[in-house]
């Protein structure tokens, strides 16, 4: 399970210890825990660090990923906080995201021995989401991976998530485009307004690249996105800010819990190999090595 923005606050399983990775590609990831719930054995990854100190440019995607497939996770279950671009997904829905549209800046690395921004003017980003394993730095990730991406999130995963959020009598949308973008800053409102127009349903920082690196390491890979707020498109609204997003989740924290709660059994209870198999068989074959 990776978490965001304190969604999970309550989840609290029965065995509960902190563990250090250390990643074999770009590091360790940001912060984990591990523990049972109903004979299930969950790792928590925190993506913006144990007191969210982490922006989401700086979140290692890559490192927290890979640190799950190391350790045999077949499951990825995310909490996200996004803001709403549609009338009907009021704030404390759930939207059980199924497609996404990548407005992050994949920028540049600034080397250290570069001058210091206040030195030089540059006009791009200076940090980059990694979206491969697959980008020659690494012998565990040979070659160029051509990853389909017509269904990012797992379809029987999403559909577990969907009938138990029924079954819990949670107000939840079946489906949505999720927008991210590179943030930390909030969207402007003509970008709010273009944005629904592309046909996306919510807005976040953080679902890209990590779906992305989800599915090049053969994981199911859902997301729970709940609504805080409706970004800053709707007149006569508060406009989206930490304060409200907070008071949100604090307010519909329990959603998610007891989403959690009741799907991760019912996964645990259900036959994945034929998924799983499906997923990794393709590996070999999506992969050009020269």
């Amino acid at each position: 399970m990776l978490a965001g923005w304190g969604l999970v606050m309550g989840v609290t399983p029965s065995t509960f210890r902190c563990v250090l990775l250390v990643g074999s590609i770009s590091g360790p990831p940001t912060v984990e825990k591990e523990g049972i719930i109903q004979s299930m054995k969950m790792k928590t990854t925190l993506g913006h660090g144990r007191q969210h100190t982490i922006m989401p440019s700086k979140v290692n995607y890559q490192a927290n990923i890979w640190a799950l497939k190391e350790e045999g996770c077949t499951h990825v279950i995310v909490t996200t906080a996004c803001g709403s671009l549609k009338e009907e997904i009021q704030p404390g829905d759930i939207v059980i995201i199924d497609q996404f549209i990548d407005r992050v800046n994949p920028g540049v690395l600034r080397q250290a021995s570069e001058p210091p921004l206040s030195a030089v003017i540059r006009h791009e980003w200076t940090t980059r989401r990694l979206q491969t394993f697959y980008d020659g730095s690494h012998s565990c990730a040979r070659g160029v991976c051509h990853i389909p991406m017509a269904e990012p999130f797992c379809p029987k995963t999403r559909e577990v998530l969907i009938e138990t959020a029924k079954k819990l009598g949670l107000r939840c949308h079946s489906k949505g485009t999720v927008i991210t973008i590179e943030g930390p800053r909030f969207s402007s409102r003509a970008e709010s307004v273009m944005f629904q127009t592309w046909g996306a349903d919510v807005i976040n920082m953080t679902t890209v690249p990590e779906v992305i690196l989800a599915k090049e390491a053969g994981i199911c890979y859902a997301s729970i996105a709940m609504a805080t707020d409706y970004d800053c498109w709707k007149e006569h609204e508060e406009v989206v800010s930490v304060d409200r997003v907070l008071k949100t989740l604090k307010e519909n924290a329990n959603k998610a819990k007891s989403l959690l709660l009741t799907t991760i059994p019912q996964i645990g209870s259900m036959e994945w190999s034929e998924t799983l198999h499906n997923i990794r068989v393709s590996d070999p074959i999506l992969t050009i090595v020269p």
